[in-house]
């Protein structure tokens, strides 16, 4: 993951803020193998935003109950990959992360290319932890 600064914007991060960042997809990754709705919610701030194709959800209830009627439906037996390929620092206690990967298929090992995603991962830090405002992601071709 590389770290690139604009001049005139926030410095770059310690490697120990990095690595605070990076665990977030870990969590998502780890939560949507659970097919946990409630810890793929708590991700995110208390009116944090997710925006997949054709999807838009504001606040963690609203994530929760979208992602609760996912698993048993559409994403039941799939679970997720990514990896941050980019962090840019916004500001002071906000950053944006650029991650790759998708959804794989139940009982899929690799990542099809019609199901590669780049995801845009905007997170701040509130109450003493990384928590996602907005998260969204698109095909990856």
């Amino acid at each position: 993951m590389s770290t690139k600064t604009p001049a005139a914007a926030a410095p770059a991060l310690p490697g120990a803020e990095q690595a605070e960042i990076a665990a977030v997809p870990a969590r998502m990754v780890a939560a949507w193998a659970a097919h946990d709705a409630d810890a793929f919610a708590d991700l995110f701030t208390q009116d944090g935003t997710l925006i997949l194709p054709g999807v838009y959800k504001k606040g963690r209830d609203d994530i929760r109950e979208f992602m609760s009627t996912a698993y048993a439906g559409p994403y039941q037996g799939t679970t997720v990959t990514g990896s941050p390929i980019d962090l840019k620092p916004l500001a002071d206690g906000a950053v944006a992360l650029l991650t790759m990967g998708g959804v794989l298929a139940a009982g899929a090992t690799e990542l099809s290319d019609e199901d590669a995603i780049r995801a845009s991962w905007t997170l701040v830090k509130r109450e003493g932890r990384w928590q996602l405002a907005v998260y969204q992601n698109c095909p990856r071709d």
